[in-house]
């Protein structure tokens, strides 16, 4: 494992941290003994960086996650998220008073008294995101956290964040068949000194060594509703796909690797969270750190998987609702 940098004062973290989403069975069923398991397997491979929310499940993730490091205390540097009010009809709420409330159930089912990095999960619209960032300082001076970050926001959100409370990170949806933050997150968060963490960088298991079966989706499986794992979209997505299968084969690497590669070769300041329930994913993923692009390499990668080559959206349009849009 190499590390990096988690934001331009933050501590050093494994290049490649784990989501914790499976956790709380958004892809399927799960149980807590798998999720030790998982948990376990990452800290054989040295991935110290785990990545949250509170609503995973409702306190799922959480307190799967606060029951293991009982027994494995200062293994993890742990980000959790807030601001989104589940429901039949889903809302965000940044407002201070929220924010602390849900700070406080997160400690309570992590068990622990500070967090590494606290996301603002999604951005609550009408409310200025210079008032949640003056929230976010005071937790940070009380000790609460080390850090703030945002997710799914525009890179003027960004700007204006950080220039009242430094951001520690970003997190996006990218990947080779996600490339929206290319369009000025990425250069935004470079620029300014901000840790970009890709979440969904295997693509939500499209770059798993075999392709995941859509007719073997559970009910509550959250790519049930993604466009792009819809028909005719799918058998699209997935013909083009085994073309860099092949190059993936051909090379010696897994293409779970390689793609979290590929992030890792974009810049240095990136560390994406590949999210798995099962230990034997990670095996997939452990010579991700180890793969080094030649220029003829990268070059066949962008042919095989031009910018924008995926057929489907990422969301439909409930799941939209949330990220902001900038291009």
């Amino acid at each position: 494992m190499i590390y990096r940098k988690l934001g331009a004062n933050g501590p050093k973290i494994s290049a490649i941290g784990l989501g914790c989403m499976s956790f709380a069975g958004f892809f399927g069923s799960t149980d807590d003994r798998s999720s030790y398991d998982c948990l376990s397997a990452a800290i054989d491979m040295g991935i110290d960086f785990l990545d949250t929310a509170d609503v995973y499940g409702m306190g799922k993730s959480e307190t799967v996650i606060g029951t293991f490091i009982k027994s494995h205390k200062n293994s993890f540097k742990i980000a959790t998220k807030c601001g989104i009010v589940a429901g039949p009809d889903r809302s965000f709420n940044n407002s201070e008073t929220y924010i602390r409330e849900a700070l406080s159930g997160s400690f309570k089912r992590l068990g622990v008294e500070y967090v590494d990095l606290y996301y603002i999960h999604r951005r609550e619209q009408g409310r200025p995101i210079e008032e949640v960032a003056q929230t976010m300082r005071k937790l940070i001076d009380e000790g609460k956290i080390g850090g703030w970050g945002l997710s799914e926001v525009s890179p003027t959100t960004i700007r204006r964040a950080h220039a009242v409370t430094p951001l520690m990170a970003v997190q996006s949806e990218y990947s080779l068949w996600t490339r929206t933050p290319e369009v000025g997150v990425l250069q935004t968060c470079e620029e300014l000194g901000i840790c970009f963490v890709p979440f969904s960088p295997v693509g939500r298991g499209i770059f798993a060594q075999n392709f995941p079966d859509i007719n073997d989706f559970e009910d509550k499986d959250f790519r049930r509703n993604v466009p792009r794992f819809q028909e005719p979209n799918y058998s699209d997505n997935c013909r083009i796909l085994e073309c860099f299968k092949t190059f993936c084969t051909d090379n010696g690497w897994t293409v779970s690797a390689t793609a979290l590669a590929w992030i890792l070769d974009q810049n240095t300041t990136m560390v994406p969270i590949p999210a798995t329930r099962y230990a034997k994913h990670l095996n997939e993923w452990a010579d991700a750190t180890t793969i080094a692009f030649n220029d003829a390499q990268r070059a066949e990668i962008n042919r095989l998987l031009p910018i924008g080559f995926a057929y489907g959206d990422r969301y439909n349009e409930s799941q939209w609702i949330g990220p902001e849009k900038y291009s």
